[in-house]
């Protein structure tokens, strides 16, 4: 994540709205918890150490009475609780209103009709996080753009040009910025003094592709020259702030739901900005924040009876974190039942994880391995007591999973308790390397913890509950070894490890990570290995780069694995491992969540009798 947003830009007095929510079936426990499969490994060792080889089952340890080396939850049964403040306007205001908003927008799209106006308005429209409400409207201007002939001299308009285009999976020749350059090939004295030129150069070079070094040196040129102007403190806001996130993460690397937060506060100070634009994000902020709030409500007190009911307390308690990581790859408001799924199955692996990594033996681990992977309540006399109640509720929940989606999508449930499998068996083989001592190679480690992350479960969970919106083609694509996917898996494997070798966490018994790896095998220091892997991490994102452009056909699901690697840089970023250290989170998702955004003189007034077109004349087209 990068900056932070101040609290002053919400207020609990602001209009809210809510609109009505049909929670999935199954979502509320029943009279015995029922849990779901696990999405991605998400793995942090703790200090918790194994139970001694010679425990057997007659004699378990008590998980209740243990307690868990682990940060407690920090959020308690807040938002089981919560009540959001009381409305200043009806529901049916709240919706009549936005309605209106959308039409207006969707009249500026067919006002604008040359590229320059059709890009400002696709740019501010994803930044501020109501793209999906008009995606037909932005694919109809992304392919009137590609087919229009460009011929601006500005290089912040060909920057912008270029990444809007890429970041829509069409590719587009890094010539365009020869423009920009003298005879030497050096880009022109000039450009250093347009720091809103550099900026979109930096954005959109971060979009390219392998064997591009003339993206390379443009990215490398424009972050020098920003990097001094920031130093010089002559840029003013919100052009600062703005290039002060990038020069952190850019554009294309940063979660969407962040960038909104940060945008909606800045786009008003704009020159030319659109004021309708604004005020359908804030209140579609509002709108949907009520949809989140019953969701996370419902998913936590799920979570907490499932955490009570299996006693394995030895595990994170990380309902919230995981409910958010699925909202950071499923935030549309139609996409409840994927969004749920998703989180119930990062809560499983967290649960799945940490038994393996931070409380069973040896001989637990293959005694839970054999039993997932046969499938089967018989399997349950396998079992160690304390592990019975997790692996009925595993079962259970994938059961409901099941006759929770429409009879076309239940396949999909299939080949998602396949993956599972594979993940625990993964797990497995990790636990048998520290138990036989083995020391892999850098080549064998990346290997299987590229797949131990639990990326494969994560990409097949993604297409669960979404029905023809998921084409044959693109799920073969999530639910294969693609390039997209193991690019996707990588980049959060390195990452992980990157976070994990710098904050210096590792207890005895641990398995070997692949900076540690990289250093034993080569000889290396630390700042060598971690350079090397750092370029490596940037190699995968040209792998997802030209993915976008590869599979264009199903860039939808393209784009939900790139949500899946951008959600990585959100949650380990440095020495922070957010997910597991919630307290790098709280101001976050006390901003999604829990605040409200805007104030009742944002909105059009009822009053306002003016025809659509009449009320975005003058709007300001950026």
């Amino acid at each position: 994540m990068s900056g932070s947003i101040p609290l002053a830009f919400f207020s609990h007095g602001a209009v809210i709205g809510h609109r009505p929510i049909r929670l999935p079936v199954g979502l509320l426990p029943a009279a015995r918890p029922i849990g779901a499969p696990a999405k991605g490994s998400f793995r942090r060792h703790s200090n918790v150490p194994r139970h001694a080889e010679h425990v057997v089952y007659s004699e378990p340890v008590t998980p209740a009475k243990e307690v868990s080396s682990f940060e407690p939850c920090v959020w308690g049964n807040f938002f089981i609780n919560y009540d959001p403040k009381p409305l200043q306007r009806s529901e049916d205001w709240m919706m009549e209103k936005a309605d209106k908003l959308k039409l207006d927008v969707r009249i500026l799209f067919e006002m604008h009709n040359d590229s320059a106006k059709r890009m400002h308005l696709v740019d501010a429209v994803q930044r501020l996080g109501i793209d999906h409400l008009f995606q037909e409207e932005i694919n109809n201007a992304i392919s009137d753009i590609k087919g229009s002939e460009f011929t601006s001299s500005s290089l912040h308009e060909v920057a912008l040009h270029f990444r809007l285009l890429r970041e829509h999976g069409i590719w587009v020749s890094p010539d365009v910025f020869k423009k920009f350059k003298g005879e030497d090939g050096r880009f022109i004295n000039t450009i250093p003094d347009e720091p809103r030129a550099l900026l979109s150069l930096y954005n959109a070079a971060h979009l390219l592709i392998h064997d591009e070094p003339e993206l390379e040196e443009a990215m490398s040129f424009a972050r020098d020259h920003l990097e001094s102007m920031r130093a010089g403190g002559s840029i003013k806001a919100p052009l600062d702030n703005q290039i002060n996130r990038a020069l952190h993460l850019p554009l294309s690397r940063t979660c969407k739901r962040v960038e909104m937060l940060h945008y909606m506060l800045e786009y008003g100070q704009e020159e030319g900005h659109i004021v309708v634009l604004l005020d359908l994000a804030k209140l579609e902020f509002n709108l949907m924040q009520h949809v989140l709030l019953k969701e996370l409500k419902a998913f936590s007190q799920w979570w907490k009876d499932l955490y009570g009911y299996i006693e394995l307390s030895y595990a994170r308690d990380r309902a919230v974190e995981s409910y958010l990581w699925s909202y950071a790859l499923f935030y549309e408001e139609s996409l409840t039942v994927t969004r749920m799924i998703l989180a119930k199955i990062i809560g499983f692996i967290i649960l799945m994880d940490d038994t393996y990594d931070a409380h069973a033996t040896i001989e637990e681990c293959r005694k839970l391995n054999e039993a997932i992977q046969r499938w089967d309540e018989s399997a349950i006399s396998l079992l160690p007591e304390y592990m019975e109640k997790f692996y009925r509720a595993l079962l259970n929940d994938f059961k409901e999973i099941e006759a929770q989606v429409e009879t076309s999508d239940k396949y999909r449930v299939a080949y998602m308790k396949t993956e599972f499998q594979k993940l625990s068996t993964y797990y497995l083989q990790e636990f048998e390397w520290c138990h036989q001592n083995y020391k892999p190679s850098f080549k064998e480690r990346v290997a299987l913890s590229t797949l131990s992350i639990g990326v494969p479960v994560l990409c097949v969970t993604a297409t669960v509950g979404r029905g023809d919106a998921v084409t044959k083609e693109s799920f073969e694509l999530a639910t294969g070894r693609a390039s997209a996917v193991i690019a996707c898996a990588k980049i959060m494997r390195f990452t992980n490890d990157i976070a994990a070798f710098k904050s210096g966490r590792k207890n005895e018994g641990d398995a070997t990570n692949t900076v540690e790896c990289y250093m034993n095998e080569h000889k290396v220091k630390s700042k060598v290995a971690l350079a090397m892997i750092e370029s490596m991490i940037e190699s995968e994102w040209r792998t997802l780069n030209q993915v976008r452009c590869d599979y264009h056909q199903q860039f939808p699901v393209v784009q939900r694995v790139i949500n899946l690697a951008i959600s990585v840089l959100f949650f380990y970023d440095e020495k922070k491992d957010a997910y597991t250290f919630s307290k790098h989170l709280q101001e976050i998702v006390g901003s999604l969540f829990e605040q409200c955004v805007g104030s009742a003189k944002y909105i059009i007034p009822v009053t306002d009798n003016r025809s659509p077109q009449s009320r975005c004349k003058g709007a300001g087209a950026t």
